[in-house]
């Protein structure tokens, strides 16, 4: 399974979220520790739910790239 991840830097740290899976972030302070750290999390995550006997979200976020004309 492949799930959509939002990778962003912030003032002094990179973040990442699941969309597709609430509460599943990880920070970090740099884009490569942030993308390992997320992979982690997913990992975690889905196990949790199936330990817990939830049904895991299936990967249903997309993403496109916009390009707009500069004023």
């Amino acid at each position: 399974m492949q799930y959509l991840v939002i990778i962003e830097k912030g003032e002094s740290s990179w973040g990442a979220h699941v969309p597709d899976l609430p509460g599943c972030i990880a920070v970090a302070e740099t884009r490569q520790e942030v993308t390992a750290l997320i992979k982690d999390a997913i990992a975690f995550h889905l196990e949790g739910l199936r330990e817990h006997g939830e049904p895991v979200p299936l990967p249903a976020s997309e993403s496109e790239c916009i390009e707009i004309d500069a004023a």
